[in-house]
């Protein structure tokens, strides 16, 4: 298939190498790729179980034609090699609770300016929840859509987990494990645009987003989520 027109060498290079991989290991099923056709920049929001949801989330995007700017912490992009390859392909480093914060976001609000694709995992780290549904989000990726106005697709992804468990180390590549991933209309914040991003807002928009995130898993799960999100406190600063 061809490669996303805003793809570099970098990243087809990568997808050379990725996607027989997937192919080899994973088999899947993907719905409501229609939601990925927007007209200019847009966010895309996945919940987030395993150190594989990177590649699973890039893999549905570039293969329906989206180049993926994720939004990653930047501890990652320090490792030899990762480090090199996230820069190389045009990958977001995430500055939390430093004074690089700001850079994070001013990266992010530029791509979309420019037409890009940003995703994002709003829980920000791999869900806490007991049995693996999204927990609460971070504010972060509201005020990126409030600044921005842009569409955030909200994506829910289920099966990496079966790939590679929430911690561990080896994978289980035999047999191949169903990857279902799927993408809902999206998240509609517009009557938040215009009111101060008090915390309140923030945390209203981050919820919703969650929320859409949450319900579409529910029907690839065939079962309900907890009525209460669970919520997970963080001792080190910035994590709001």
């Amino acid at each position: 298939m061809p490669a996303p027109e805003r793809s570099n060498r970098t990243y087809r290079n990568l997808a050379r190498i990725v996607r027989p991989f997937m192919a080899a290991t994973t088999y899947h099923r993907w719905s409501g790729t229609e939601h990925l056709s927007q007209a200019g920049g847009f966010i895309v929001a996945a919940n987030h179980m395993t150190n594989l949801d990177p590649l699973t989330f890039a893999h549905f995007l570039y293969d329906n034609g989206i180049v993926p700017r994720i939004l990653g912490k930047a501890s990652l992009f320090t490792v030899p090699v990762l480090g090199w390859v996230l820069r190389a392909t045009g990958q977001i480093p995430v500055h939390r609770g430093t004074a690089n914060a700001v850079q994070s976001l001013d990266s992010a609000i530029q791509a979309l300016a420019d037409g890009e694709c940003v995703a994002v995992f709003p829980e920000g780290t791999l869900t806490r929840e007991p049995d693996l549904w999204p927990m609460q989000g971070k504010t972060g990726i509201a005020r990126l859509a409030l600044t921005t106005r842009v569409p955030v697709v909200p994506v829910a992804q289920w099966g990496a987990q079966n790939l590679l468990g929430r911690y561990a180390r080896v994978l289980k590549p035999v047999p191949r494990k169903l990857i279902t991933v799927v993408a809902g209309p999206p998240v509609d914040l517009s009557d938040l645009y215009d009111r101060p991003q008090d915390t309140a807002v923030l945390r209203e928009a981050t919820e919703r987003i969650m929320a859409a995130i949450t319900s579409q898993l529910e029907e690839i799960r065939g079962e309900k989520a907890p009525a209460e999100r669970f919520v997970w406190r963080q001792t080190t600063p910035g994590t709001s």
